[in-house]
């Protein structure tokens, strides 16, 4: 026989419980819950094979796997930014509103997702400009650094003009608005003899960035190596962070070179410095972007190809910002890709910090 005072307990028990289940912040917390199971930071270096085309080389990936090797505490870091980025998305509940055949395979499935409301509004952030030359030509004008920002805020803000989706393609309902704006806050120009600066930034710690925290840092420098740009993920040192490009591919008039002459690595580079992965993941059909609705890939797209590319069984998005296309045939961002980049501007979020500057 249960005595009164242990029945007591359990009938609390159990209406406690009853309480937790239908409590709308005990639900909230219990949706957040999140998987990293596929969380991975270091990437196979990826050689372009079978083309002796001139080829987009976009280095984030070989600097960040050359930095997890130097910086101690960086995959942590790194996690904790995926992990924050996942909750904070998880929290606005499961954006999936639909799936299909994902343009012309048979064999995948395209998901469709809902762009968050994160009350955040139009987000601004303002842009610091370095320019570091050795020559005229190097020495961009101010015309080609504002028309670098015009195609960021038109990329960023799905007001470009080439936005050309393939007839028949569900494609089509994943090009988004990301509500992401930028504003020139300054450009500073550097005389120097150094024809090349490579990849290990050393153009940075010449010209260290300007309030990292509160501006998006771009220097524009030639790299050398036939390498267009390089990022730095959220989470990275502050002394490092920011968007290296070199000068013939930042903006669309001046000193620009075909076919990467429309301003799209920096939208690129910039995607990188908002927690955006290459949409084959790096990984050859064996990692992801971690975004919903980018299908897989084994691989980068070169060119314009015809569309559709099928790899990984799924139909390439060759037309993402986040893939190796000519500049001319890459135009949309998708509503995860954007999910993902405004995540980070949330309340402790690791851009958060550039809101209201």
């Amino acid at each position: 026989m249960i005595k009164k005072g242990l029945l007591g307990l359990l009938i609390a028990a159990g209406t406690f419980m009853g309480c937790q289940e239908n409590d709308p912040e005990v639900a909230l917390d219990q949706q957040s819950k999140v998987d990293m199971s596929d969380f991975y930071v270091h990437t196979d270096e990826y050689e372009a094979k079978g083309t002796s085309k001139k080829q987009k080389q976009c280095y984030s990936m070989q600097v960040l796997n050359r930095q997890l090797n130097e910086i101690p505490g960086l995959y942590k870091k790194m996690y904790d930014v995926e992990y924050a980025t996942r909750k904070f998305i998880n929290a606005k509940g499961k954006p999936v509103k639909g799936g299909g055949s994902n343009g012309g395979d048979g064999n995948s499935s395209d998901v469709d997702v809902t762009p968050i409301n994160d009350n955040l509004g139009i987000i601004n952030i303002p842009v610091y400009v370095h320019i570091v030359y050795s020559n005229s030509n190097q020495n961009i004008s101010n015309a080609q650094v504002t028309s670098q920002i015009n195609v960021l805020n038109q990329d960023f803000r799905k007001a470009n003009s080439d936005l050309n989706l393939p007839s028949g393609s569900t494609f089509e309902n994943d090009a988004t608005d990301a509500g992401i704006e930028f504003t020139l806050a300054g450009t500073f120009r550097y005389a120097n003899s150094n024809t090349a600066w490579g990849t290990n930034n050393a153009v940075k710690s010449a010209y260290p960035p300007i309030t990292p925290n509160t501006h998006l840092n771009i220097w524009v420098a030639e790299i050398g190596g036939g390498i267009l740009g390089y990022a730095q993920f959220p989470g990275g040192n502050s002394a490092t962070d920011g968007v290296v490009i070199s000068p013939q591919y930042f903006g669309t008039t001046g000193y620009v070179s075909a076919p990467f002459n429309k301003g799209r690595t920096g939208t690129h580079e910039v995607g990188h410095y908002l927690n955006l992965r290459h949409i084959w993941g790096d990984g050859r059909c064996r990692q992801d972007d971690f975004v919903v609705d980018t299908p897989s890939s084994d691989g980068p797209n070169y060119g314009c190809p015809t569309f559709p590319t099928v790899n990984c069984k799924t139909t390439d998005m060759t037309m993402n910002y986040m893939d190796y296309t000519d500049d001319a045939c890459m135009y949309m961002f998708t509503d995860g890709q954007r999910n993902r980049m405004r995540a980070l501007f949330n309340n402790g979020g690791a851009r958060a910090s550039l809101i209201g500057n």
